[in-house]
């Protein structure tokens, strides 16, 4: 359908130029007095004739690049394309303005070229500021209006879109990590999840990295987004814009979650205080590991294997299923052994949970062994 659209295109063409142009060629050639050739159907047919014959080798071309073009656009999403058409429109329309005065001077490249390369400019910088503060152009255009009522007895009205769809920023480090696709599936993470560009750009340098085990989390990474992307009842965005005046993704984070009014998802210790000194909320994926952990009591009884030497003198160190790390006291004696522990006390760390623990035989009364050694003495002697 395409190259049909494109041959009669190029056939009106030619039989417009044909019409205009060869009276002059008939005249050239002294054959103007010629009714025959030099009237308006010969002229436009033979201007279809040589404009078809050249639409056999440029057609195809054309629909090549008018495909491309087609792919390219739909991937772009409507909010970005409407944006730049008006900042580009403004921009050539500051530059119309502007060099409407340039015209008067008679300098030859000054009152020709210079105008055109001020306008392309002008447009281009309109369409970069349109695309690139698409949400910052949003907040201006729609000037939201929040009423508080607190009248007793009636229900207030509340918009989805305030309390439901407030953005969750991830970054490099919670993608990486994978918890973040569980805690997703499970409902509790309300909102819409939004990676940007330079969050997944930052993605595909891991895992085209040449290090193996960089190589490896990254591609765990990009693997996590599309099985998000592809979940019906959790919703994903992209943000294409970028501040190419930051150079650090953490603080292009920071600026994105303050422009959106958003959440950043992160286990970066770093970008967690970071966030918190500038008063952007921040939800660590390493503190809600460690909030759900089960609490352990003084005196309660767990059974750990023991796994490594400790620190201090005559220590072992065991881990939960969920990786809390328990200080076995006189634990090196029970080395790669399961053992029964009671709990002595539990620390939180920044880091973490700390449990101590000492072998549960370690804290039988002497008094309740005496018995039993009185029997096996009696026996004994009685064998005797």
């Amino acid at each position: 359908m395409q190259k049909r659209v494109l041959t009669v295109i190029v056939l009106l063409v030619g039989i417009s130029l044909g019409i205009t142009f060869l009276p002059t060629a008939w005249t050239a050639i002294n054959y103007a007095d010629n009714m025959w050739l030099n009237n308006s159907l010969t002229n436009g047919l033979i201007g279809a004739i040589i404009f078809y014959i050249i639409s056999l080798a440029i057609v195809d071309p054309i629909t090549v690049g008018v495909k491309r073009i087609e792919k390219q656009l739909n991937e772009l999403s409507l909010t970005y394309i409407l944006f730049g058409v008006v900042g580009a429109i403004l921009g050539l329309t500051l530059g119309l303005i502007g060099t409407t005065p340039l015209y008067q001077i008679p300098i030859p490249f000054i009152n020709s070229a210079l105008p055109i390369l001020i306008m392309l400019l002008l447009g281009y910088l309109g369409f970069r500021m349109g695309t690139t503060r698409i949400d910052e152009l949003k907040k201006f255009f729609s000037g939201r209006n929040k009423k508080a009522e607190t009248n007793d007895g009636e229900v207030l009205e509340r918009k989805a879109d305030d309390h439901f769809h407030k953005y969750k920023i991830l970054d490099t480090s919670v993608i990486i990590d994978g918890r973040i696709y569980d805690i997703a599936m499970t409902g509790f993470l309300e909102g819409v999840l939004m990676i940007p560009n330079f969050v997944l750009y930052e993605l595909q340098y891991i895992a085209d990295s040449g290090d193996s085990l960089k190589r490896v989390r990254g591609r765990r990474g990009l693997d996590i987004l599309n099985a998000l992307q592809k979940e019906e009842g959790i919703a994903v965005e992209m943000y294409d814009g970028d501040f190419e005046d930051i150079s650090e993704v953490d603080s292009k984070l920071i600026k994105l979650a303050k422009l959106l009014d958003g959440v950043i998802v992160t286990n970066d210790y770093n970008l967690n205080k970071v966030s918190e000194f500038q008063n952007v909320a921040v939800l660590n994926i390493n503190a809600l590991a460690n909030a759900v952990k089960p609490v352990v009591i003084p005196g309660e009884n767990m059974n750990v294997l023991v796994v490594k030497a400790g620190t201090e003198r005559q220590q072992g160190v065991a881990y939960l299923d969920d990786g809390t790390m328990v200080v076995v006291e006189d634990g090196q004696h029970y080395m790669n052994e399961h053992i029964e522990v009671v709990v002595t006390s539990a620390l939180q760390t920044a880091a973490g949970r700390m449990i101590f623990a000492k072998p549960a035989h370690s804290s039988r009364n002497i008094k309740d062994d005496t018995p039993d050694k009185k029997l096996d003495y009696t026996n004994d002697k009685a064998a005797k």
